[in-house]
């Protein structure tokens, strides 16, 4: 009753799962991002495709068994996009098993026109994204038309996609064939996809920004997460070889070889220019 009181208590949800309190979101959300409009010279070139790789799980299992109302953070997968666009690529959708597309809508910017223009645009997508496998049937040998494999943030990169075999195939197959990976937040939870089967973490070694355990720690405290997250991912990428160049959940970006990494939502529109201009600068 006393959290109630504050509005540090988690909202419940008809389906018994969590969303943040009021005071988390007046502290962690927007209703107008800081997107910027940047114009960009127009890449025409045959590898114009991003693959999107998207969750379709909705609810995250805390320790104390309570689940966590989430999906992808809107700001973390829309931004990127935005930028991405407006540099000419083109976007294919997918999840795991071709389910729709789950966004923490209680995220969502409400008064950013970019933001709904573009969720507008492509809600079709969202509603019938690909299966991940049949893209690996259809698209593998199609390599020369792909710029770079994006995963979006929001704790729901962490339900399954860490998980999933065909994911790792993507993102193994992006690698080999030297494809840009960009991610931010939760979303790097994906590449722990590539270490299945007892094959080697291929980013070991790599620099990369990711959301710090230590914050999803504390966030219970404001009722963002209605209780401790049941396993890191900070922790986790380090001990496979990594180096975690971020300490808080701020604008950090990094770039390091093909992998293009951010830290938060925070880093949502720095992610998406560095994206932009990286791939533009590597294939103009």
């Amino acid at each position: 009753m006393l959290k109630k009181i504050l509005g540090i208590a988690p909202k419940l949800e008809s389906d018994g799962s969590y969303s943040p309190s009021k005071l988390a979101l007046k502290l962690a959300t927007v209703q107008k991002t800081d997107f910027q409009n940047t114009s960009y010279k127009k890449y025409e070139g045959k590898k114009s495709k991003v693959l999107v790789i998207f969750t379709e799980q909705k609810n995250l299992k805390m320790k104390n068994g309570k689940l966590f109302s989430t999906g992808n953070h809107p700001v973390e997968a829309l931004l990127p996009m935005l930028h991405l666009r407006n540099a000419g690529f083109d976007f294919e959708i997918a999840t795991p098993t071709g389910k729709p597309v789950v966004f923490e809508m209680w995220a969502f910017p409400e008064k950013d026109e970019h933001v709904k223009a573009i969720y507008n645009d492509l809600k079709p997508q969202f509603d019938k994204p690909l299966k991940i496998k049949d893209f690996i049937e259809n698209s593998f040998n199609d390599a020369g038309s792909y710029a770079a494999v994006f995963v979006p943030g929001g704790h729901g990169a962490m339900i399954g996609i860490p998980e999933d075999k065909n994911v790792g195939k993507a993102l193994i197959w992006a690698h080999e064939n030297d494809l840009f990976t960009i991610t931010l937040c939760h979303g790097p939870g994906s590449l722990l996809s590539t270490t299945l089967n007892n094959q080697k973490f291929i980013y070991e070694g790599y620099k990369m920004a990711v959301f710090p355990d230590s914050v999803d720690k504390k966030t219970p405290m404001i009722g963002y997460l209605p209780g401790q997250m049941p396993h890191g991912l900070s922790e986790k990428i380090k001990s496979l070889g990594a180096t975690i160049v971020n300490t808080k959940s701020d604008k950090t970006v990094c770039l390091d070889r093909k992998l293009i990494t951010g830290a938060s939502p925070l880093a949502s529109n720095e992610l998406g220019k560095l994206a932009a201009k990286t791939l533009l600068k590597e294939l103009i």
